[in-house]
């Protein structure tokens, strides 16, 4: 068959109401499935969001009561004749319900049912609820933010939605390939993931960096980002953030030492190689140096404005810095209009509405974006009526063979490097899918960004095949050729101009292996203004608004800064777009799924196509609370100037020994904290506290009453105390983030996020275990290898002979380990 869209015919029933399964039913609807979103009597929290009419494009809705029978038989129904189900219910709750897997798949065996949960539905922290907040203290991500509240001594709160975006995209992936097996096997399964673990896609490195530390302790050591105010490493050099002379911030992109050479050189400072006080720049042994040098650095950027520096990037497209963009911004970013990647949607209560386009642009399965938001009751009619015609038929069960991984057969060649899409053919690789990673012969070059060997590229090589070979000759592109005339899916994610340079553009393959899932996944496009500009996950995350979102409140900006206040502001903007989470995690997850919904595609029908994401565009999505514009829009949240949190009933408090942090926004759980606090029963008597919207308008008093409840006891006190209430409070674990995944006792050892594997230089190491769960079918938690250590295996399992291997090693073509 043809399919007009990529997922045209699938019935979606989605039972949540928060951003996360929300955007995994935006999805689904984007690209053509029927989807009805559950809400309850009265509508949706989610309807009073900034971003509703984006997650609630092409849905229809119906309210439903699922405390009452008759609604909640109504419920069932539609369980019955779908094909997806989404949920994101505390654990046990949908079975308490009575719409729990086991229950609702009874006569619907294909039924494919998908959980997101904050912390898994077995383990300690199984009944804590899963607010992003609570998720970000409890695995040490706010005091991994010290540096955006100011230095040592306090956490800080992240507006952006690190955890719930990426989860989205996990359990998207894992619904995606279970959709994908059951073409074959006829039946459904039960897929889940949780906030905990999409928090982890943002680390690059830093866990395997914390396993070199703890074992070489008197070697490798785990550095600084900042020590007494000045960048610790040259990292911070190489992605300088400073201020213009009209008063904006820019983040700069250089990486590479070819890049970082074209820097100095545009900022009239290639003599400091020759100067024996300055050759090793940017690295420098004293405190002192790297002061000078970085004063150095800012005074350079003051001295021109904006514009000035464009003109300058225009002259080497090797230099190149972002500005550090607000709100929703990036709308107005070229490189988006360029890609056709923002969308405009009619809307009967809001009027145009401006948001993001698709997730990915799709040449054959394009999304279908002509759909806005359902106003409240507009189905429930029909939804209703439909329900009570007819019971849907109870499908015959079927015995589908359980273990194997959904996406076993499947082959994907990647050529990319770094994490941002790289990492999102990792997460197939999880799945089951045969990666080969087709290198430079020297390797990625995030094999060498720390002096310790191969670990930075660590975690984004597990489960791939590595084959070293010379892409740019011929014998190198006829191997290149010989793979990908056999493969499912090829990922690239050169900047513009170099696949078709290559002969690995998309015309290219495709004439060879007209089957292919094309999926091309570059910083910012395969042309237009930027295509060809440097992109690291800064330069994008400044670019997108990321840094902004988590630093706004307390990020001064305008030509009257001192130099101090420069300093000072430029690491808090370091760390609000690379502390934590990152524009590399959140795009790589985005490319998981693109690569997922281009296989699925193929599978029912679609055949082989050309598709697009970038990081920019990924971006757009993962900031969707803030990215979309229309008369009247609510503002979204914003954090206090303190970066606290976003309410007094969901932020960051002082306990007597530490930090900790409560989230108890609704009605029901306001109840359940006064009734908890010694205090509780002032609190809820006084009039200013007294409604919903008496607390919002005296949210600064109510945050004052608490601060000062909660500095009388220890953070392990109020948890305890809290938690036995029902009410979500938790100390905030140090950091760094993967100690509080990795070190023994962690919350993420005990919760059952981790596993073994090996590598041939640190022989066993633990690692993540694969970010999704399936009920029946399996998940591969792979090893990570050296540069070319598969090529002799590979180009063996691709027909060529042992004398051909050695002829091609010995030119030079290939690598081999």
């Amino acid at each position: 068959m043809t399919l007009r869209a990529a997922l045209a015919g699938l019935k979606v029933v989605d039972f949540s109401n928060v951003p996360t399964g929300a955007q995994v039913s935006q999805l689904f609807a984007d690209f053509g499935a029927e989807v009805i979103h559950v809400e309850p009597s009265g509508g949706s929290p989610l309807r009073a969001e900034t971003a509703w009419p984006f997650w609630a494009r092409g849905k229809r809705s119906i309210q439903i009561d699922l405390h009452d029978p008759a609604d909640l038989a109504v419920a069932k129904h539609l369980t019955a004749g779908a094909d997806v189900v989404i949920e994101t219910f505390r654990p046990g709750v949908a079975e308490r319900l009575g719409l729990g897997y086991k229950e609702i798949s009874i006569g619907n065996p294909g039924l494919v049912y998908g959980s997101i949960s904050g912390f898994g539905r077995k383990g300690p922290l199984a009944s804590l609820q899963g607010y992003e907040g609570i998720v970000m203290a409890k695995f040490g991500a706010c005091w991994a933010l010290t540096d955006m509240a100011g230095g040592p001594g306090r956490p800080a709160f992240a507006s952006a939605l690190y955890a719930s975006y990426a989860s989205s995209q996990l359990l998207a992936q894992a619904i995606l390939a279970a959709v994908y097996e059951r073409e074959d096997s006829g039946v459904g399964q039960r897929v889940e993931t949780t906030l905990a673990q999409g928090l982890t896609v943002h680390d690059v490195y830093s866990w395997f960096s914390r396993v070199v530390a703890q074992r070489y302790s008197d070697g490798f050591k785990q550095a600084l980002r900042v020590t007494d105010g000045v960048p610790s490493g040259s990292l911070s050099f190489r992605l300088l953030i400073a201020l213009t002379k009209d008063g904006r911030w820019l983040q700069f992109s250089q990486v590479p030492d070819r890049q970082f050479r074209a820097l100095m050189k545009m900022f009239g400072l290639s003599w400091m190689y020759d100067d024996p006080k300055w050759s090793s720049l940017p690295d420098f042994d004293t405190h002192q140096q790297r002061k000078e040098y970085w004063e150095m650095l800012l005074g350079i950027v003051r001295s021109k404005t904006v514009a000035e520096w464009a003109v300058e990037f225009d002259r080497d497209s090797n230099v190149w810095a972002e500005l550090f963009r607000k709100d929703s911004e990036l709308l107005d970013h070229p490189q988006m209009d360029y890609n056709d990647m923002v969308a405009q949607i009619d809307d009967p209560e809001r009027g145009l509405v401006r948001q993001p386009g698709a997730l990915v642009r799709m040449d054959s399965t394009p999304a279908q974006l002509d759909r806005s938001a359902p106003r409240l009751g507009e189905h429930d009619a029909a939804i209703r009526a439909a329900a009570g015609a007819s019971a849907p038929a109870a499908r015959p069960t079927v015995i589908a063979e359980a273990g194997k991984p959904p996406l076993a057969g499947v082959t994907v060649i990647e050529l990319g490097s770094y994490y941002a899409a790289p990492y999102g053919a990792t997460l197939l690789a999880e799945l089951g899918a045969r990666v080969i990673k087709l290198e430079p012969l020297e390797g990625d070059s995030l094999r060498y960004m720390l002096p310790f060997p191969e670990i930075a590229a660590l975690k984004v090589l597990q489960g791939k095949e590595s084959v070293a070979v010379d892409l740019g000759s011929a014998k190198g592109r006829a191997i290149a050729y010989r793979m990908l005339k056999e493969a499912d899916i090829v990922l690239q994610s050169f900047r513009a101009g170099v696949a078709e340079r290559l002969g690995l553009d998309a015309e290219s393959l495709r004439a060879l292996n007209p089957d292919i899932v094309y999926l091309s996944a570059p910083g910012y496009g395969e042309g237009g203004p930027c295509g060809h500009r440097p992109a690291f996950a800064p330069t994008i995350g400044a670019a997108a608004g990321l840094a902004w979102r988590n630093a706004e409140s307390a990020a001064p900006e305008g030509d009257s800064l001192s130099l101090d206040e420069i300093k000072r502001t430029a690491i808090k903007l370091g760390a609000a777009v690379m502390g934590v989470g990152n524009a590399d995690g959140l795009a790589s997850a985005s490319v998981g799924t693109a690569m997922m919904l281009g296989l699925l595609a193929r599978r029912r029908g679609a055949g082989g196509q050309k598709m697009l994401t970038s990081m920019l565009s990924s971006m757009a999505h993962a900031l969707s609370e803030v990215m979309v514009e229309y008369e009247g829009r609510p503002d979204p949240a914003k954090a206090d100037s303190g970066l606290h949190g976003f309410s007094a009933l969901y932020r960051l408090y002082q306990a007597a020994d530490g930090w900790l942090f409560l989230a108890s926004p609704s009605e029901k759980e306001w109840r359940r904290l006064t009734g908890a606090l010694p205090e509780g029963a002032t609190l809820g008597a006084d009039p200013r506290f007294a409604t919903a919207a008496d607390r919002k308008a005296n949210d600064d008093a109510l945050a004052a009453a608490l601060a000062a409840i909660f500095l009388v006891s220890p953070g392990q006190h109020w948890e305890d105390s809290l938690r036995a209430a029902d009410v979500a409070c938790v100390v905030c674990s140090p950091g760094p983030v993967e100690s509080n995944y990795l070190d023994d006792g962690s919350p993420g050892e005990r919760c059952g996020f981790n596993a073994s594997g090996h590598h041939p230089i640190l022989d066993d190491v633990p690692r993540l275990a694969p970010l999704v769960a399936f009920s029946r079918s399996s998940t591969v938690a792979g090893n990570a290898g050296l540069v070319g250590q598969d090529t002799k295996k590979v180009l063996r399992d691709y027909g060529y002979d042992e004398p051909e291997i050695a002829g091609l090693a010995q030119e030079g073509v290939i690598g081999v380990a």
